[in-house]
């Protein structure tokens, strides 16, 4: 109820085992380019599998200001790159920085940054411990830190519903525009590709086992095996249309509308949602 005013996605950025830039992820989208390949970040010898969805190319320093490096887990800069870029090719003023927001997701946090402090910590004990793991691992902290670096002060929220949050986040953001808020920063990013973020979904037993990079993540074929650990995301902005198109503003899309619900359990008998 209330909901009339048309939004629409006004920039977007990307970070992708196929893609810094969005050029760079949709052209490899088209020539069906696959990102999954060999872990390098660390040796993968005791997974199930060897392969993952590992971003390269990206290093935080060419991007990022190096008072933000100690303080932020790789999740983070990717989330800052993203946003940084989004906002950028929107071309919006923001003016007043509260009405203009920032909603997240992560479904894992900062899992690399946490499980070198608590190396620190087993190691060399609590004073080799930075004082940046009070918030470095935490999902929210894309959040905070987009909001900071771009001095937004609007509606704030962050989604934890797994591979639903950046859908999720997207889906809020809207909201808060055809509410009245004049822009919104959204989406989603992970990167948990480290011994400790892995070791939760090892112990699933849900990860795909075949070396074969073409061959180890096949969602909706018979032959599925499981799934293929990956890193990224996508932080867009959202604006309202009519506002857009005054400014002279490019839009991708439109928001058009969100739904979402829970199947039950499989063998309860009880039809999809």
């Amino acid at each position: 109820m209330g909901e009339t005013r048309d939004v629409v996605v006004t920039g977007v950025g990307v970070v992708a085992p196929i893609g810094l830039t969005v050029q760079e992820y949709w052209t490899a989208v088209l020539s069906g380019r696959n990102g999954i390949r060999p872990l390098r970040r660390f040796d993968p010898g005791r997974l199930p599998s060897p392969l993952a969805g590992e971003v390269e190319g990206f290093v935080a320093r060419d991007h990022l200001p190096a008072r933000l490096l100690p303080q932020t887990d790789l999740m983070t800069q990717y989330a800052l790159y993203a946003a940084d870029r989004a906002i950028a090719e929107s071309g919006f003023e923001p003016g007043s920085p509260l009405d203009v927001g920032v909603i997240t997701a992560s479904a894992s946090g900062g899992f690399g940054f946490g499980q070198r402090e608590l190396q620190h910590l087993w190691h060399d004990g609590p004073d080799h411990v930075s004082a940046f793991m009070s918030f470095a691992w935490f999902y929210a902290v894309n959040t905070g830190q987009i909001s900071i670096r771009h001095d937004l002060r609007g509606p704030v929220g962050v989604m934890v519903t797994e591979q639903a949050g950046g859908l999720d986040a997207i889906a809020h953001a809207r909201r808060k525009v055809a509410a009245g808020a004049r822009m919104m920063v959204t989406g989603g990013m992970d990167s948990s590709l480290c011994p400790y973020g892995l070791a939760a979904q090892v112990r699933s037993r849900r990860l795909s086992p075949v070396t074969d990079p073409a061959a180890a993540y096949l969602p909706f074929d018979r032959g599925a095996r499981g799934h293929v650990p990956g890193e990224g995301g996508a932080i867009l902005t959202l604006e309202d249309a009519a506002a857009a198109r005054a400014r002279g503003a490019r839009g991708y899309g439109r928001i058009a509308g969100h739904g979402a619900s829970f199947d039950p359990p499989p063998g309860s008998g009880r039809p999809p949602a």
